[in-house]
């Protein structure tokens, strides 16, 4: 099935490829009471790894139409990546991220130091302690009464890039990769299971629930990034990132996030998953494909989960692999908008683009 088969419309979120600091990536989505749609993501960025990483917010009050200028909300000492914003009910919003030590990443040669093209980095990682590190480090919340004053930063036990979801019943799950820090080196730790936790007063306290048993080969080192959804009869659908191939995964709880079922491969060879709702009834899972030919996909599901539409088309136009993180919400006319991170072109820095597609017949 075709992009045009969806009966797809391309736009533009934020796209600054001449800025110094234009490179944009790992989006999420949500709608505040008013209609006003909300994107957050990493943003004023030099590169897909570097020090400048902040979170950014951009807004639209006419259905995606247009939006506003990035406006930074969150600028640590380290990198701040992969914001996720969440609905909290009228004009209440949820923002998670992390902050990721950039020098485990970049290093100088021990003999001749930073090269030309990282010397402007290399000036920023020299001045980073690792006391400053571990103080900074970590996966992170904060609450917004109204999408413009945000409050504490608070600390989170898991991460994943949408973040967590609000239940039927107001409180908060988060099925995230467990948030390990080695104090001695400020460095994350990635060896972490995936795993389940339960907030009952926003976020100032978890409870650990249970954690999601992997099918050989998978290990921990292989797997990232879920997201969930809570199903009409109260069990719970994640879907994961996997490794070696890359591809998405579903697991399956029927007692609160407690016990998981083994994970399951699906087929689906792209990552990482966001899962929605939509008024039909019908699940949409999105996914970035980074496979040529490259871009976004999407497949749908009618009985909860059982059974799927696969590898629907959003877009096909990629000019690398460097794109994908995409997350949907639905609009007052039952379309769906779906953003995402990807370069226009061959050699640019990625944007933030969406597409608003229709389910199909």
């Amino acid at each position: 099935m075709s992009s045009s088969s969806l009966n797809c419309r391309h736009g533009i979120v934020c796209h600054l490829p001449g800025h110094p600091f234009g490179y944009f990536g790992w989006p999420s989505i949500a709608h505040q009471a008013d209609g006003t749609i909300v994107v957050a993501a990493s943003g004023f960025r030099k590169a897909h790894v570097c020090p400048w990483g902040k979170t950014v917010l951009c807004r639209s009050t006419d259905n995606g139409n247009s939006w506003t200028y990035p406006q930074v909300v969150n600028d640590t000492p380290l990198d701040d990546r992969d914001a996720g914003i969440i609905s909290l009910g009228g004009q209440r919003l949820a923002l998670t991220w992390f902050t990721s030590n950039t020098t485990a990443y970049l290093k100088p040669d021990p003999e001749t130091g930073w090269t030309p093209e990282l010397r402007e980095t290399g000036a920023i990682l020299d001045t980073w302690t690792t006391d400053m590190c571990t103080h900074h480090i970590g996966s992170w919340i904060r609450i917004s009464p109204d999408g413009h004053y945000w409050g504490e930063t608070l600390p989170a036990p898991v991460n994943t890039p949408h973040g967590f979801i609000v239940l039927k019943d107001g409180s908060w799950f988060y099925l995230g990769k467990k948030w390990d820090i080695d104090r001695k080196t400020a460095l994350h730790i990635h060896d972490t299971p995936i795993q389940a936790c339960h907030s009952t007063d926003e976020g100032k306290t978890w409870k650990t629930l249970g954690t999601v048993p992997l099918t050989a080969p998978l290990n921990n080192d292989l797997v990232h990034e879920p997201h969930v959804i809570e199903l009409n009869d109260g069990s719970l659908l994640g879907a994961i990132r996997a490794h070696a191939p890359l591809r998405t995964v579903l697991t399956r709880s029927s007692d609160g996030g407690r016990t998981w079922s083994c994970t399951e491969d699906i087929g689906i060879p792209g990552t990482p998953p966001h899962l929605l709702r939509h008024s039909s009834g019908a699940i949409i899972l999105v996914y970035g494909y980074r496979l040529e030919p490259f871009g976004q996909r999407v497949m749908i599901s009618w009985d909860e989960g059982k059974t799927w539409q696969k590898d629907l088309i959003l877009r096909d136009d990629g000019p690398s692999l460097d794109l994908g993180y995409p997350a949907s919400v639905e609009l007052s006319d039952h379309s769906i908008l779906t953003i995402y991170y990807q370069a226009l072109k061959a050699g640019e820095k990625t944007g933030i683009l969406f597409t608003n597609w229709e389910l199909p017949a």
